[in-house]
């Protein structure tokens, strides 16, 4: 069968490669890919030539399929359910994350579709669920509800990550304001868990490249505003659209410094940043004001088994809108396509399928 594999430790290109069927263990459970996305994480190794031979990993965590096949010992999934990975490959169990169900922010964590696994991704037509997971971290998979489909199902990864950040991370009372920096999947759903939870004013955050394609996205599905950060300034006018009293939650995805120091400028006092977004370059401005009017920064990673149990009733029920993000449907052939348009953002969402005509 064909997979889109990465090589190199740190930073590598993508390769179409061939690669065998996974074999299912007495304890694993062998998924037939139906629907894969490219999340952001995906993108800093794209287009990176760094000449390595090294095999990284078969590439892709946002997918979802088919049970085709389970170990003997297996019994709590059987062949022919629909099902949708959190991507969890491998923890260890014992520390204090495992130990509270929070198993992607267990330091020795190795996920399914990212680096250095060898169990396989989504980018590919079969993908293998070790039954170690299963055997830690029983909702390492979900059912997935019959309303919904394998489209939908595939991107429940940011959908979680957005649902974990605004419901569970924060304090966001309904009748508040909420400003999202980012217009990635994760702050357009971040601004869709805002709307579910009664924010008044939402104010999506962007720049001149997101006009065209993902400010019209952000309006559709729950931001009152949208604010150009390329043109306007913008602590200025969140401030008045929401007022210094009401803003009291940012949720900053864009990863950009810039984006911090404005939030918490813009923050009233005892206001909170989650910060989603991740960027790599330090600091050059003070966060003294965090101090000095008992403003938070909230780190943020990934979600749980509760983000996931409620972001897949919310998606059944009809109250997250995942069909506008969805921007791009391609073939697994077409990859290039698909990584091409989230670079130039003009997708939101690709979902690739399988199109090889392979026995395997």
């Amino acid at each position: 069968m064909k997979a889109i594999a990465r090589f190199g430790k740190e930073f590598g290109g993508y390769t179409m490669i061939d690669v065998p069927k996974p074999t299912c263990g007495p304890d694993d459970i062998i998924i037939e890919i139906k629907a894969a996305a490219i999340c952001g994480a995906d993108m800093k190794h794209w287009r990176v030539d760094n000449g390595s031979d090294e095999f990284n990993s078969i590439r892709g965590h946002e997918f979802a399929g088919d049970i085709v096949e389970v170990g003997e010992n297996v019994k709590d999934w059987k062949v022919g359910q629909r099902v949708v990975s959190d991507n969890s490959a491998h923890v260890c169990g014992v520390c204090p994350a495992c130990e509270q169900g929070d198993f992607l922010c267990c330091e020795e964590k190795v996920n399914l579709g990212l680096d250095n696994n060898t169990w396989g991704g989504g980018f590919s037509k079969y993908c293998k669920v070790p039954g170690e997971i299963l055997a830690i971290h029983k909702h390492a998979i979900w059912e997935i509800p019959e309303n919904v489909k394998y489209e939908e199902a595939a991107v429940l990864d940011p959908i979680c990550n957005a649902y974990k950040a605004v419901a569970q991370q924060s304090h966001l009372m309904p009748g508040q304001d909420v400003v999202v920096f980012g217009t990635g999947p994760l702050g357009l759903f971040s601004v869709q868990i805002a709307r579910i939870m009664g924010a008044v004013n939402i104010v999506m955050v962007g720049l001149d490249e997101d006009v065209p394609t993902r400010f019209p996205v952000a309006l559709e599905v729950g931001a009152t505003h949208v604010v150009n950060g390329s043109k306007e300034d913008v602590v200025k006018r969140c401030t008045e659209i929401c007022g210094r009293d009401n803003l009291g939650l940012v949720i900053e995805c864009s990863g950009a410094n810039i984006a911090l120091k404005q939030a918490i400028e813009m923050l009233r006092p005892n206001g909170e940043v989650v910060r989603v977004g991740m960027g790599f370059k330090p600091l050059d401005f003070s966060i003294n004001d965090i101090t000095s009017w008992n403003k938070s920064i909230i780190g943020h990673m990934a979600y749980d088994s509760t983000s996931w149990r409620n972001a897949i009733r919310l998606l059944a029920s009809g109250q997250i809108k995942v069909q506008p993000m969805i921007t791009h449907r391609l073939g697994l052939s077409q990859y290039e396509e698909g990584f091409d348009a989230m670079a130039r953002k003009e997708a939101i969402k690709v979902i690739f399928h399988y199109d090889f005509d392979d026995e395997e």
